[in-house]
């Protein structure tokens, strides 16, 4: 068990939950390709995302939260942009590493929530997909895991269409 310190008692606490964000800005470039990954899934659109690695918000919102479930901070303290190393990479390498960090830590993550937040392209028909990839990914099963797809109703970057955000909270169990 965890244990939560605060001023002069202790709990012991089985769960834990983590908080993660992602945004990616669209390129103009047209050399560039003509798909974002979400989730792992490759999705057809005008333009791609300017990342480091694959540019996936999903995985990396979600394994953002995975870490800070586990107290392991975030995924730029993990992989960060600066390291040749990671470029090009996919996200799930990130995500698995999470996983496998939490597996040693003895925890196992129970469910998550993802919001992913852009005008286009449409992502709730690509959800089913992302869902049955992650399945793969994670081990977990498609009921503790929600997907869903959200514009902001044409407002700020993100109404735009100048870019992809996703937001994920992850919770975890002591195992």
């Amino acid at each position: 068990m965890y244990t939560c310190l605060h001023k002069s008692w202790s709990v012991k606490v089985p769960f834990r939950v983590g908080i993660g964000f992602d945004v990616h800005r669209f390129t103009h470039e047209p050399e560039r390709q003509h798909y974002v990954h979400v989730c792992g899934i490759k999705i057809p659109h005008t333009r791609g995302v300017i990342a480091h690695s694959d540019g996936d918000v999903g995985l990396h919102a979600l394994t953002d939260a995975l870490l800070g479930c586990i107290g392991e901070g975030g995924i730029g303290e993990h992989f960060s942009d600066r390291d040749p190393k990671w470029r090009d990479m996919p996200s799930t390498h990130f995500l698995t590493y999470a996983q496998q960090k939490a597996t040693l830590m003895s925890y196992a993550i129970l469910n998550f929530d993802m919001t992913i937040v852009c005008e286009y392209p449409k992502i709730a028909p690509h959800v089913p997909h992302m869902k049955e990839f992650l399945v793969q990914v994670l081990g977990i099963a498609q009921s503790c895991m929600n997907i869903k797809a959200v514009t902001t109703e044409r407002l700020g970057f993100l109404g735009r269409e100048e870019g992809i955000a996703a937001h994920a909270v992850v919770l975890c169990k002591k195992v």
